[in-house]
């Protein structure tokens, strides 16, 4: 969409103010609210913010301001308030690109595939929880929604149509093709899916689902939470990513083989033997949280199983694996979660699926097992390798990837290392809960 398309449709659509948008590191939107009577101006120059204020951008307070330079393309107006329309953009400084910008370090990757003849399609599966305050503690909303296995739930689901169905129907407004919704594996968690797209337009949408989703909640009197592991008890928040590599020109897909038992072809092999080769260093953006790492595990909550993976594998229709096969023509990376910042996830994960083509990396043979219940010594014997169990064991991996080291650009790998390295610090020294508990009146 261009600028001239927007102007006919500040008109046709009523629309009376945009949210020029970005995200920092942690994939948190910011945006300024711009009336449409300076849209001319904010088209060209952009919004101006700085930087220091908004997050890991690359900045301190001595710095001039960045620009988000708004895209057409990820014009959405909102279905709850359709006079103001959401503008997805890309952060400059003096009139150059800023390499501190998640969006434009997915751009720059993508750009890279379109030379070679891809494009990347993605589509996720972001599961959320509905959580409500009480006496300063956060907790599942619904009392009722106390199953041990309360995943696909018929009644929970029920108690939450009305807040399901208006997101849904958002979602239709805004031609996203959603397609289905189930109450998830945990006490008031939920899912909502919908259609793929091109990698730049999925993660576009994720940024703004996550918001909408809590936006409506909060309408509600309710927290919606995306954060990886919010309860020791229960399922954790994952966004598995689902993958496929199309011909540019032909929209072929190239990852499909109908001959093929998994119906992948040999791109499809070598891409998905490029995530497992860079697996560990890719974890460290897929799940780039401490609280990420007590979702990464074997150890069962409530439900029976985390769904989660902990090796590095692939196999068929299998979700104990790290890479699933659901069907032809695609592959699921389960390692990312509620916290992922999209861009970033989409830029590594494109970098180790092409190293891999390149590189022709062999992923091994299909996994079939159930490894949560896999001994050590046969994961010993098959030579079957464990991610990351901590963001300082994922970060040191990242730190010797000199493939997604380059695919974030040099100076912000460092640059994030730096940020996580100092997050995982500030962790390590804090004093929990559990250890005031357990050595409090012992020592």
């Amino acid at each position: 969409m261009t600028s001239e398309q927007v102007k006919s449709k500040i008109q046709s659509d009523g629309i009376e103010y945009f949210l020029c948008s970005f995200v920092e590191m942690g994939g948190a939107p910011k945006a300024k609210l711009v009336p449409a009577t300076n849209f001319d101006e904010m088209s060209t120059d952009g919004a101006g913010f700085a930087g220091f204020a908004a997050g890991h951008l690359g900045q301190g307070p001595h710095d001039t301001d960045i620009m988000s330079i708004p895209d057409f393309r990820s014009l959405s107006i909102l279905p709850w308030r359709p006079n103001i329309a959401w503008l997805a953009g890309n952060l400059h400084v003096d009139g150059q690109a800023w390499p501190y910008c998640p969006r434009t370090i997915l751009c720059q990757q993508l750009d890279r595939a379109k030379q070679q003849g891809y494009t990347l399609n993605v589509g996720v599966e972001p599961e959320f929880m509905l959580l409500k305050q009480t006496e300063g503690q956060y907790h599942p909303w619904d009392l009722n929604d106390r199953l041990e296995k309360p995943c696909y739930d018929l009644r929970a689901l029920n108690r939450n149509l009305d807040l399901m169905t208006r997101i849904i129907g958002y979602m239709q407004q805004l031609n996203w093709g959603p397609y289905a919704n189930d109450h998830e594996d945990a006490n008031c968690q939920f899912e909502i899916n919908w259609a793929y797209s091109d990698a730049l337009t999925t993660a576009d949408r994720n940024i703004f689902y996550r918001w909408m989703v809590r936006t409506i909640a909060e309408e509600e009197g309710l927290w919606a939470t995306f954060m990886p592991k919010p309860f020791a008890n229960l399922t954790g928040n994952g966004t598995h990513y689902h993958l496929s590599l199309w011909d540019i020109d032909s929209q072929e897909n190239l990852f499909l083989d109908p001959s093929d038992k998994l119906g992948l072809s040999e791109t499809a092999r070598w891409f998905m033997g490029g995530l497992l080769h860079h697996a560990k260093a890719l974890t460290a953006i897929t799940s780039p949280l401490v609280n990420s790492y007590k979702r990464l595990t074997r150890g069962s909550p409530s439900s029976g199983a985390s769904w989660a993976p902990v090796y590095v594998t692939h196999g068929p229709s299998n979700r104990t694996q790290m890479i699933r096969v659901p069907g032809p023509g695609r592959i699921e990376n389960r390692t990312p979660d509620g916290a992922a910042n999209p861009y970033l996830a989409c830029a590594v994960t494109l970098a180790a699926g092409l190293d891999g083509i390149e590189r022709k990396i062999e992923p091994g043979k299909p996994n079939d097992q159930n490894l949560y219940e896999a001994s050590e010594d046969e994961l010993r014997k098959q030579k079957i390798e464990v991610l990351p169990d901590t963001l300082h064991d994922a970060i040191n991996e990242l730190d010797k990837d000199d493939v997604i080291k380059e695919a974030l650009g040099r100076q912000y790998a460092d640059y994030y290392i730096e940020v996580k390295r100092d997050e995982w610090a500030r962790y390590h020294q804090s004093v929990s809960q559990w250890e005031t508990e357990n050595y409090l009146l012992v020592h």
